[in-house]
């Protein structure tokens, strides 16, 4: 083997080297290897611990009621075969016929299944955690609620959206009851509170309801419709309804006064259920959804007397690197429009726009197919792009 030819196998090595260790990968080693590292939801338990000696929920609710499950089992099982001996029915199914009443499966539904559903869907939006803490209930008695707008009803569910035009006057409440028996029912907010962290508003209470008649109760505070400021999103109204053991005065906090006092308003359910706790019981539980709308402009100027909030978050400004004399591999136009001023790009599109209009004569209409109308042989790429842009009706050209 000759000198050079040596001398050319080295120089390929070196080369071959320089060129591995250039594409060897760059990992660091920023932590424990996935064996032993602890995962995210570990990480996030460890942060969120609570000592199960101090933190344990508590059952503040009624007791569970009795039920005889083998005569139900039994009724069912007779019903089953009932239904399965009716040739009628099964022609009916099969043709797709059959007739299925949706009151008598709410009914059905709300003696068996509906506390457990709804006791569920409470603890999946903290309704629990944010007016009782670490307790919790049962709603065992159903409640049955509406709002009259526009001739139609608008029911209150579990969660369901109600816009506040469509409950500017108090629901209509029915739930079953004995005759001798008292109940409290309230309507609160957590969520929308002005001026304090933590707070709520009461915007219905009305105690020693007799035998379910809401209609018969005290009025401890009149009903407030529902008044989400503009830009906090989605509220919960929420139904409590207590059973009573004994006659409560409400005198101590009881306002009924036509003049809106929001701060005579400010309410926490769980010191209110404190001081009663040992003549009420949760028993019932309905909410809904609510947000702003543009009805709640005259309510806060008219209402309240107070000028409408407006919740708004300021954003920072977009960062931009500092500008070079040759950009690489960026769009000339895009990269040019970044360090200009604002408004000066408006006013050309403005500009732009008028230059077309013309104050006795219709708008030009616009290409039938604009994607085949050809370019100028002469204009170069950044304007072809502009030119489709305008043509599309693409980008910030829409806003002018």
């Amino acid at each position: 083997m000759s000198f050079s030819v040596t001398c050319l196998l080295k120089k390929q090595n070196r080369l071959l080297t320089a060129i591995s260790v250039r594409h060897r990968s760059q990992r660091r080693n920023l932590g424990k290897p996935p064996g032993i590292a602890k995962t995210l939801e570990e990480r996030m338990e460890e942060m969120n611990f609570k000592d199960p000696k101090i933190h344990f929920k508590v059952d503040i609710g009624l007791p569970t009621p009795q039920r005889d499950k083998k005569m139900e089992t039994a009724k069912r099982i007779e019903f089953i075969k009932k239904i399965k001996c009716n040739a009628e029915l099964e022609k009916l199914s099969r043709n797709n016929e059959l007739p299925v009443s949706l009151d008598e499966i709410s009914n059905d539904w709300s003696k068996t299944n509906a506390p457990l559903h709804i006791k569920k869907v409470a603890e999946y939006y903290g309704i629990f955690e944010h007016l009782f803490g670490d307790a919790y209930f049962t709603p065992y008695v159903q409640m049955d609620i509406s709002y009259d707008y526009n001739s139609k009803k608008v029911p209150v569910y579990r969660g369901n959206i109600i816009k506040p035009n469509e409950a500017l006057y108090s629901p209509k409440v029915n739930f079953e009851a004995p005759e001798k028996t008292l109940w409290t029912l309230m309507l609160t907010n957590p969520d929308g509170h002005l001026h304090k962290e933590n707070s709520e508003y009461i915007h219905w209470l009305v105690g020693n309801i007799p035998g379910g008649d809401v209609n018969r109760g005290e009025t401890v505070f009149n009903y407030l419709q529902p008044f989400p400021a503009k830009g906090t999103g989605y509220q919960r109204m929420i139904f409590v309804l207590y059973k009573q053991s004994s006659e409560i005065d409400f005198s101590s906090i009881k306002s009924v006064s036509e003049k809106i006092d929001l701060a005579n308003r400010t309410f926490s359910t769980f010191d209110f259920y404190c001081s009663h706790e040992d003549i009420m019981t949760p028993a019932g539980l309905a909410f809904y959804q609510t947000d702003w709308d543009n009805s709640l402009t005259k309510f806060y100027h008219d209402q309240l007397s107070m000028p409408e909030p407006v919740y708004e978050y300021d954003f920072q400004p977009p960062y931009i690197k500092p500008q070079k004399w040759f950009p690489l591999k960026e769009p000339f136009n895009l990269y040019m429009d970044k360090y200009r001023d604002e408004k000066q790009i408006a006013k050309e599109f403005l500009m732009r726009k008028l230059r077309k209009t013309h104050p006795f004569q219709k708008p030009e209409p616009p290409l039938k197919y604009p994607n085949a109308v050809p370019f100028k042989k002469t204009t170069p790429s950044w304007l072809k792009l502009e030119m489709k842009k305008e043509r599309l009706r693409w980008g910030r050209v829409n806003d002018y």
